[in-house]
């Protein structure tokens, strides 16, 4: 049968279906299987929270809709959360669709046996009638019938229907079902009729891709049962993920490649995952409609415009990329590009394969096309894949400082491999771009050998430039007063382009911010976004806005820098037809850090995907900062073993990219220590930290990661900590707050203090460390920065035992308590008839230490008979006799 879709007259196509009521179409007990749930898979990944949401979006009188393409787990998703609510509901009647149903009788007989109604108000029973009389009998007789029951109506498939009749039976029977039903529909196709109504009478929900498509973390979840036999690694299932982008099915069938054979093989080769995608997903296309996904996967992005001028060197391709998208393929809209898209990772590599002949003149073509609208990254990007070495050196000559506008490193490394021989020599101009390449990719070293060797001529021409470099390049280096010094020679000098004045600029709000000089770093900001501005650059705005948001972030405000990186992100998506800029991506990796600093790993991981992702695409050193947090992630979650797996993934991508070695190796170094810490390997931490001694010595702050050095100090306090060395961790800490004074970073601040409080249990009681800790705890709490907590949270967690409990009750102290195990349970002293002071319960630690009342009374700097008293108003609180007695009373209570 023929798709409506495809542009056929409707009436012509279903006349014979639209006719008439025909008595007796259907033979019930024949239909009856197609009324039942479908079996749920034994290996269903279960997923809370989806079932709730499904389940709180059918309400009486509502609609839900799951919309997807094929295998996101649509109707294994509804069953699932339908068995496990089916306590809520009196009957839920299953109806799978298939073409066959366009007819309206037929769906009208298939609702009526559904619903239960009586054989006669089926449709041809009722004495005539038009369709819509014949369901508007049958939804009244609904309605009376069990007025107080509730009932889920779910038709599935819904995508089969394309009968403009049998849409408009669908958009009656949801706008006018009784208040004792509720409906549900599952299709790869949106709804085929207006649903705005219903979305302003709060009657209609739609659960998309977004929704339906796997996280990171269940993706791992999935896999676990395949993890302890060593047939995959965390490296892989992050493989999977990022080439399937949680797509369930694909998964699905690639787990149980994986559990029936272990031969591994890539994703897209594997039997089950093609039959898939050719079968299931692909299966009704058309040769020119394949044609036109092969010549979309070959591009990072596309729209209806960019095919339409490519689209003559392919033979048969007849269907836009908007089209493929209302089809219900995996081809998604890119989220603020207007109609640009973008098919799914793993449908991409498959499309591949076999390559579809006039690759290079396409991508030639596609070259000049953002050529002639000046989007120089672009045209550079597919000249290289065109392998036009001629096309690629005028792109370089004609637009070296628009490149340089397009932050795009990636490409502008690999041009400078199809450069001329002593090209690079005679161009001083070209020589300061690629010093400022080198530079914001890492390879400082390449970078100041590039400004070596000018002429006088040439030096004097380009000397602001070349200080400005220098800054930048001092800057990334960690040296933040050489830096600023720099930075004000370059502006002094004048004659500086616009966007090396806004470099400048971020480079000054960035040292400054360093040396906790944050209204100074403020003003430099300012210059550089109105710089910005003027250039009209949406990617240098974005750098703009990244930097105000660091010093937002240096001064503790997370809810400030938060809007600001939100805002920022939606300002550059206004710009259309570009893939993410350097700009944008630290943006969304701030934003990241944030979400960490909050505890909001969930929203945190799904945007670190992209992000990532993003800046692998443009060799920005942001990376190093995903893989950082990534590796934090893990070790929250208590997977250290995953946690020393993206060290090592983080260390060999600054290999491979040939970073100094001064960028990432304190990172990664003080990452480990932390992980030693954590697993309580105290020797192997050692290690780690000794590695650290020349990076803390040398003073450098770097740029990614402002609050380091003091966190390297924390680690050497940490260490002390666990080795029982306290005298050395005071001293250390004390440390800590005289270099810094006044300046100290203020996340850099709480971990001070939370180390503060541990420290100050042994030295003087728990009175003191639980004064301490409350004191941190209402700071942390006015920006939800709990990020402290989760780091120091096995040197925490006996303190907060025994603090916790007296903490007040508020949406920041819960998250606390689900941090380290623990609950606003009433206070166990409420049992007695008179609690335990905090002075008594300073006595009472020391007593369960097993000091004497004179060694308790010289710790504590009180008279004997103090700690007497103390001790015998202990004994009658707790309704004992004697110090044995105490200790045991007190630990059953929860008080020790």
């Amino acid at each position: 049968m023929k798709s409506f879709n495809e542009g056929n007259a409707a009436n012509d196509e279903f006349q014979g279906a639209n006719t008439s009521l025909q008595n007796g179409e259907l033979v019930r007990d024949l239909l009856e299987h197609r009324l039942q749930l479908p079996a749920i898979p034994k290996d269903h990944q279960p997923r809370p929270a989806l079932s709730k949401q499904i389940l709180d979006s059918l309400a009486p009188r509502s609609l839900l809709m799951l919309e997807a393409p094929c295998g996101y787990g649509k109707t294994h998703s509804l069953v699932s959360a339908l068995s496990e609510g089916a306590s809520e509901f009196d009957r839920i009647r299953w109806v799978t669709l298939n073409a066959g149903d366009n007819a309206p009788s037929r769906l009208l007989s298939l609702i009526a046996m559904a619903l239960d109604l009586p054989q006669s108000l089926h449709p041809g029973n009722q004495g005539g009638g038009t369709f819509e009389d014949n369901l508007a009998v049958m939804l009244v007789a609904k309605g009376r019938l069990e007025q107080q029951g509730r009932d889920v109506l779910v038709l599935d498939n819904l995508h089969h229907l394309t009968n403009p009749a049998v849409g408009g039976l669908l958009q009656q029977l949801v706008c006018d079902m009784p208040e004792n039903l509720s409906v549900a529909f599952t299709s790869r196709l949106p709804l085929p009729f207006e649903c705005h109504t219903l979305e302003l009478e709060n009657r209609y929900q739609c659960i998309g891709r977004e929704s339906l498509e796997f996280t990171r973390s269940e993706t791992f979840a999935y896999f676990q049962d395949a993890r302890p036999d060593s047939l995959i690694t965390s490296v892989a299932i992050d493989h999977l993920y990022s080439l399937t982008e949680g797509w369930p099915t694909p998964l699905a069938l690639y787990r149980r490649e994986l559990l029936r054979s272990p031969e591994r093989r890539p994703m897209q080769e594997t039997g089950s995952v093609e039959r898939f995608l050719k079968g299931s997903v692909l299966g009704q296309m058309a040769p020119g409609q394949m044609n036109s996904l092969r010549m979309m996967a070959e591009l990072d992005g596309v729209s209806d415009e960019l095919f339409i001028a490519l689209q003559a060197s392919v033979g048969d391709s007849g269907m836009l990329p908007s089209v493929a998208c209302e089809k219900g393929l995996p081809l998604q809209p890119v989220s603020g590009r207007g109609r640009w898209y973008r098919l799914n990772p793993l449908l991409q590599a498959w499309l591949k394969t076999p390559a579809l002949g006039g690759y290079n003149t396409r991508m030639l073509l596609a070259s000049r096309w953002f050529g002639q609208r000046n989007q120089f990254p672009e045209a550079l990007k597919y000249a290289l894949l065109s392998g036009d070495a001629e096309e690629v050196v005028r792109i370089a000559s004609e637009g070296t400082e628009a490149l340089l506008l397009g932050q795009d490193t990636a490409s502008l490394l690999t041009l400078r491999k199809h450069l001329p021989a002593g090209l690079l020599e005679r161009s001083a101009r070209l020589r300061i771009v690629y010093s400022w390449v080198h530079a914001i990719g890492g390879q400082f070293h390449q970078a100041r050998q590039l400004l070596e060797g000018f002429s006088p001529e040439d030096r004097e021409q380009q000397e602001a430039r070349i200080y400005a470099l220098k800054a930048f390049i001092l800057r990334g280096e960690g040296y933040v007063q050489p830096a600023l010094a720099m930075a004000d020679k370059a502006l002094a000098a004048g004659g500086l382009s616009p966007q090396a004045q806004l470099v400048t600029q971020i480079v000054r709000a960035s040292a400054l911010c360093a040396a906790g000089k944050f209204h100074e770093a403020r003003d430099a900001n300012r210059a550089a976004a109105k710089l910005a501005r003027e250039a009209g650059d949406s990617g240098s705005e974005a750098l703009a806005v990244y930097a105000h948001a660091r010093i937002e972030l240096g001064k503790g405000a997370l809810g400030h820098a938060e809007q600001l990186l939100r805002t920022g992100l939606d300002t550059a998506m206004h710009e259309l037809s570009r893939p993410a800029r350097i700009g944008e991506t630290r943006l969304e990796l701030n934003l990241v850090l944030v979400l960490w600093h909050q505890g909001r790993l969930d929203e945190a991981d799904r945007l670190l995907v992209s992000c990532s992702r993003h800046a692998e695409q443009t060799r920005d050193l942001g990376l190093l900062l995903a893989m950082a947090l990534r590796v934090l992630m893990c070790k929250a979650e208590g997977r250290l073993e995953d946690a020393f797996v993206w060290i090592g993934r983080a260390e060999r991508a600054m290999h491979a990219w040939q970073v100094d070695e001064s960028l990432y190796v304190p990172v990664l170094e003080a990452l480990k220590a932390s992980c030693w810490l954590s697993h309580g390997q105290t020797e192997s931490a050692a290690q780690a930290i000794e590695k650290l001694q020349p990076y803390r010595q040398g003073g450098c702050v770097p740029e990614l990661f402002p609050m380091m050095p003091g966190l390297m100090d924390c680690l050497q306090v940490r260490a002390d900590m666990a080795s029982g060395d306290l005298v050395r961790a005071r001293a250390q800490l004390d440390a800590v707050l005289g270099r810094y004074g006044d300046t100290l970073p203020w996340g850099l601040e709480l971990h001070v203090g939370l180390l503060s409080a541990v420290l100050l249990q042994q030295e003087k009681g728990l009175p003191a460390a639980r004064k301490q800790l409350e004191q941190v705890i209402r700071q942390a709490a006015s920006e939800r920065f709990i990020s402290p907590f989760a780091e120091l949270v096995n040197e925490l967690t006996p303190l907060m035992q025994k603090c916790f409990r007296q903490l007040p009750e508020n949406a920041f102290n819960r998250d606390l308590g689900q941090l380290f195990g623990l609950n606003n349970a009433p206070v166990a002293t409420e049992t007695l008839a008179e609690p335990i002071s905090d002075r008594e319960q300073g006595v009472l630690e020391l007593i369960a230490q097993g000091l004497s009342n004179q060694e308790i009374a010289d710790k504590l700097h009180i008279s004997l008979h103090t700690v007497k008293t103390h001790a015998r108003r202990i004994n009658a609180k707790l309704d004992v006799k004697s110090r044995t007695q105490a200790i045991v009373r007190a630990r059953e209570l929860g008080i020790l």
